[in-house]
């Protein structure tokens, strides 16, 4: 098939971008084209120009923080979802956030990200002086729901005193030092390109995530394909990738209404469960047969129409 990729910037380390840059390259593997001039198909992310190009929409997820003008900010996101020819989404969370807000439509098919093992393989554990067992992690584009301060906490509870946790990400030390975090064992990475973030958490053999309603993170991905136990909250999306052995703290159920993201609920105790969700394979060799999927089913329908018009 000859494939354009819509609004995908292939140099950004965005958790979209870096998971469509994958996907593409994936899809040259497999004998497909990419190209903006004929294509066969459109895979837009997020929004879309809607013109009469057959169309996948791929989702990642839609505005719902309160503290901003939600309705506003998802008007091109509805506009592209009516529109689309089918539509393809991150996680049965977010399957079920969008549907509640935008309402049900066919042709919508949930399937997770996935990363590049083989990339993976590739690249070398860091070299820390510290056994992979005493070794946590963390790492994200920190903002308040992406809850730094619970992690460490989460940490700081479990872990023995010869245990350290690795924190990856800009203004890390930022959030630490505003809430008077100190404890010689946690280490501050900063941001990290993907291959240095790899290597540490193939270092690592806890990862922590306790952000709040995340829709499918592609670092919990990359965390698990990396050989670590995965810490996520029992909201959002994140336990559906996690793995069977992560665990899970449970938290109150949210009600699918616009909240304010940036306060989430506090975490009183860490009340830890097995994961109860499925385990949807992560590689991204799989991922991209059920997008090859979804494309070509769209890609044959079209041709018949034509055939037929």
């Amino acid at each position: 098939m000859r494939i354009q990729f819509e609004n995908v910037d292939f140099s950004s380390r965005s958790g979209p971008n870096g998971f469509g840059l994958k996907l593409a390259r994936h899809f040259i593997s497999m004998g497909h084209e990419l190209t903006n001039e004929s294509s066969n198909v459109r895979l837009s992310f997020i929004q879309s120009r809607n013109d009469f190009s057959p169309t996948v929409l791929r989702l990642d997820g839609i505005y719902f923080n309160s503290a901003q003008n939600w309705e506003k900010m998802n008007e091109p996101i509805l506009s592209s979802y009516r529109h689309a020819d089918a539509v393809i989404v991150q996680s049965k969370f977010d399957q079920k956030l969008i549907e509640t807000f935008f309402g049900s439509r066919k042709n919508l098919y949930v399937i997770h990200n996935g990363t590049d093992f083989d990339a993976i393989d590739r690249i070398l554990p860091a070299e820390i002086n510290v056994e992979r067992e005493k070794v946590w992690m963390c790492a994200s584009a920190w903002r308040p729901h992406k809850r730094l301060i619970d992690n460490v906490r989460l940490f700081q509870k479990l872990s023995q005193e010869d245990h350290i946790m690795l924190v990856a990400g800009r203004d890390s030390q930022q959030y630490l030092s505003e809430h008077n975090i100190v404890d010689d064992r946690i280490k501050i990475l900063g941001d990290l390109s993907w291959p240095q973030l790899i290597s540490c958490m193939k270092a690592s053999k806890f990862f922590v995530h306790l952000s709040w309603l995340d829709h499918c993170p592609n670092v919990v991905i990359d965390a698990r394909a990396a050989g670590c136990k995965i810490f996520c909250s029992s909201e959002g999306g994140t336990k559906e990738v996690a793995g069977l052995d992560a665990s899970v703290v449970k938290e109150g159920t949210w009600k699918m209404m616009p909240t304010c993201l940036y306060e989430p609920p506090p975490i009183s105790e860490f009340l830890l469960t097995q994961n109860q969700s499925f385990q949807p394979s992560i590689n991204i060799r799989d991922v991209a047969l059920k997008y090859e999927s979804v494309l070509r089913k769209l890609v044959d329908e079209t041709e018949n129409n034509n055939q037929h018009a």
